[in-house]
């Protein structure tokens, strides 16, 4: 304990929040120890070995056909797991570490024993920084390790939500931005609870919004053909291996385009004219080659987005102190 890098406000810091840094590490040995168990169970019961019901349906290992079956649904609520990790940080660093310090007046001790506001801060958000780095790493590599075992694609894609933040650096973006924001929504509000739930719920906005608007950050590339389908003079089977299809639509004679539902799927849809005689398609996709580009970028991004938040929380607390 006597290490440099645990001296002075941060050794404090460690102290002071033990029982949530205890919590945190007990969920990554947790989940070490489930994905370990389900890795290994794969390999020792890869099929069915019990009997079957007269309906085809086998529960053989744990309530699930295999091993392999219950796997591939630990990864798949993994995945959406992973996108409370930043959530969580965030309104953590919100409330318990900055807001409830302002608000029982904890920070005034520090403040006048040789500790400067600056300093203050700087030692919280280097410890929360590193520990949800730390952990954020840590959970990545037991997802992959998971997701390589499960044998199975559908929902875990390298597009589909929670999957795409799990395998990228993009993730650990996430969690130092919610490691400033919550800091400065802390430094804002100075209500424990409330800022708790404002930490979590900003930083949740955020993790949703570039969600929505990821794929619009790298241009498509688009395929098209002859026909009147979208299956039609190769369709979805000209799409390279492994692509991420992101719109598609048809034409007609006279070039106007319509969405692809709403000429084929009319029991749901019926806004296609019944004139309309379709001529063409086109597929817009993301190859499996664009996830590095669009992982860089949006990083990069939440980089900037994160060294703002950074720069107005020093702000906020230049203000705070006389």
């Amino acid at each position: 304990m006597s290490s440099p890098l645990l001296r002075g406000p941060r050794w404090v810091d460690v102290r002071l929040h033990r029982p949530a840094l205890w919590a945190g590490l007990g969920l990554v040995v947790l989940t070490a120890v489930v994905t370990a168990y389900l890795r290994w169970a794969t390999h020792a019961y890869p099929e069915p070995t019990g009997s079957c019901t007269s309906n085809g349906s086998c529960d053989t290992f744990l309530g699930f056909t295999s091993a392999r079956d219950l796997l591939y649904e630990f990864v798949k609520d993994y995945s959406q797991g992973m996108l409370l990790v930043p959530v969580l940080i965030g309104a953590f660093v919100a409330g318990p570490v900055i807001a409830r310090e302002l608000e029982s007046g904890v920070h005034k001790v520090a403040w006048t024993q040789s500790v400067s506001p600056t300093r203050w801060l700087m030692s919280k958000l280097t410890v929360f920084a590193v520990v949800s780095v730390a952990g954020g790493l840590a959970l990545m590599t037991f997802f992959w390790i998971a997701r390589s075992g499960s044998g199975a694609t559908w929902n875990l894609g390298w597009a589909d939500r929670g999957v795409y933040e799990s395998i990228g650096p993009v993730l650990i973006a996430y969690c130092l931005f919610a490691v400033v924001v919550g800091a400065l929504v802390g430094l804002l509000v100075r209500r424990a609870l409330i800022a708790l739930v404002t930490g979590g719920l900003v930083t949740g906005l955020v993790l949703f919004f570039m969600g929505s608007v990821r794929w619009d950050l790298f241009p498509t590339r688009t395929i098209s053909g002859a026909g009147s389908g979208y299956g039609d003079a190769g369709g979805v089977g000209a799409l390279p291996r492994d692509s991420f299809e992101t719109d598609w639509w048809v034409h007609n004679a006279a070039g106007e385009r319509f969405y692809g539902s709403q000429c084929h799927f009319k029991p749901i849809v019926s806004s296609c004219p019944t004139d309309t005689k379709v001529v063409g398609w086109s597929i817009d996709f993301h190859p499996h080659s664009h996830f590095w580009y669009v992982q860089l970028i949006e990083t990069g991004i939440v980089l900037a987005l994160t060294a703002a938040a950074a720069y107005a929380a020093f702000r906020v607390l230049k203000r705070l102190t006389p």
